[in-house]
């Protein structure tokens, strides 16, 4: 896995490896200095007549890195321009031992660039903990930046953009490039944030894990091959020892969430899938999935019996059995549950359902909730717009709530449960943006579930795999040509690759 990040935490780990560990500031900004550089020369090899360079700089320690290229980039040759910007009153003391190193150096101090394009352009004016509006001569420090022609670097994290969630404060620098110190941060890999950043790369400069000191990240994303994540089979197993998956899906004539669930909850590895849903879907299911056990609402307490995992709410609806049906899975049911889809707007009106969800989670039972953003909106009472300010706080506070597992689900989803950290998943495309593609994820992870693993974890893998999954089917019919079928075919350890 790789972790991401929060400005606090980069803060801290800087300080850990400063004080506790005894590595000088000096030493790891002349390392980060020293990682930017190496991409500079990177991007310039081979080119000719190119070699100048534009170093925007504020006062801060993220202006010191920028000082620090500005010498090592004069020193092999390139022709520099630093342009401060900002109060140098109020520079850090690391920034004031930058500037007398610089002033040493052959480079030309500047009040605004002076030409209109550059090889290379680098930005060092905020990095992380920008929490409030870019105004004044920032801005303008930024949108005269912007206009310039150049590649442009940046130094640890976009001007701009909040290193916490990505947000863009006003205005922002679109780098090609942005090398970030020491652990990714987390604004760098959430929307719109991720979109300003260009290639991210992140330089070693000795901030390690040894800096935790017990304090890891909060958030992090799985990045390990598929085949290492799914779950181990026994060579002596069955479709019984693999796991047993019940799920209520389907309204009348509407079979297709309920097929595209449980082809997936087999293609992950259950051994068995029964599907509850009307009559009148048999013959379309027994056609789409004949691999299938069908039964019907009224036999749904014997189901329940039968299963290791029951998942509920792909296309169920919201009147009639559905609603019969989620009240008697909540009511009797103690094993691992999936709520998805119907099944989660019919508990967002059922305050009652939704206590004794919260007993049955506290006490133990495996619950994993799949909302989107409008749905998660109306299990806690908040607008899509609310929720997208902070996605994972309120997954963490649904989560909190319910003692439950959270998958809240965007352009990144982000996986939540109580005392838990926060796993973001980072696969996935516009293609899988497309009807269908939730009904999958859900049958992902109850067939996971159904062969033992944690709720948490099930949620994460299945979410990671689903996005696999998903790219593997753009990789051949193009995100805008992506259905929810295709990434069911590609679910899997070899579909995966």
């Amino acid at each position: 896995m790789k972790y991401y990040v929060s400005a606090s935490e980069m803060k801290l780990y800087d300080r850990n490896t400063v004080e506790e560990i005894g590595i000088p500031a000096c030493v790891l900004m002349e390392r980060a200095a020293l990682s930017a550089v190496e991409a500079v020369e990177e991007h310039c090899a081979g080119l000719q007549g190119r070699r100048y360079v534009l170093v925007m700089a504020g006062t801060g320690n993220n202006g010191g890195d920028g000082l620090a290229v500005a010498r090592l980039l004069a020193e092999r040759g390139y022709n520099v321009e630093v342009w401060c910007v900002g109060d140098r009153e109020k520079a850090t003391e690391q920034w004031r031992q930058q500037m007398r190193i610089l002033e040493k150096f052959p480079v030309k101090f500047v009040e605004e660039p002076v030409r209109q394009e550059y090889g290379v352009m680098i930005d060092g004016l905020f990095g992380v903990g920008l929490c409030r509006e870019v105004e004044g001569s920032f801005r303008e420090a930024v949108e005269t930046f912007r206009r310039r022609n150049g590649w442009k670097l940046a130094l640890d994290v976009p001007s701009g953009v909040d290193s916490d969630t990505g947000k863009i404060w006003g205005c922002g620098v679109r780098a090609d490039m942005t090398v970030t110190f020491g652990f990714c941060k987390r604004g760098l890999a959430l929307y719109p944030g991720c979109e300003f950043a260009g290639e991210v790369r992140t330089a070693d400069i000795g901030i390690s894990e040894r800096s935790f000191f017990g304090m890891e990240p909060e958030m992090y994303a799985l990045d390990e091959p598929v085949g290492e994540l799914m779950p181990k089979r026994r060579n002596d197993g069955n479709k019984g020892s693999f796991g047993k998956v019940l799920l209520v899906a389907g309204s009348e004539n509407m079979a297709g969430a309920a097929v595209l669930a449980a082809r997936a909850a087999y293609r992950a590895g259950a051994g068995m899938v029964k599907i509850v849903t009307p009559q009148v879907n048999r013959v379309i299911l027994q056609c789409t999935v004949p691999e299938a056990l069908l039964s019907v609402p009224e036999n749904l307490a014997s189901d329940m019996e039968w299963a290791d995992v029951v998942a509920m709410g792909p296309g169920a609806g919201q009147y009639g059995t559905a609603f019969s049906c989620l009240e008697q899975v909540i009511r009797e049911g103690e094993k691992p549950l999936v709520l998805d889809a119907d099944g989660l707007n019919l508990l967002a009106g059922h305050p009652k359902w939704r206590e004794s969800l919260a007993g049955q989670g506290k006490a133990g039972r495996k619950i994993v909730l799949t909302p989107h953003v409008g749905e998660l909106g109306r299990l806690v009472g908040k607008t899509v717009a609310e929720c997208k300010q902070d996605l994972p706080a309120i997954g963490k506070g649904l989560a909190a709530e319910l003692h439950a597992v959270v998958v809240a689900k965007d352009a990144r989803t982000f996986i939540c449960g109580e005392n838990r950290g926060i796993c973001v998943n980072l696969s996935g495309n516009s293609g899988m943006a497309t009807a269908g593609s939730g009904d999958v994820l859900a049958g992902v992870i109850a067939g996971l579930l159904a062969q033992g693993m944690d709720a948490f974890r099930a949620a994460a893998v299945g979410a990671y795999i689903h996005g696999r999954a998903g790219d593997a089917a753009a990789a051949i019919k193009g995100e805008h040509g992506c259905m929810a079928g295709d990434i069911v075919e590609h679910i899997g350890e070899g579909g995966c690759r």
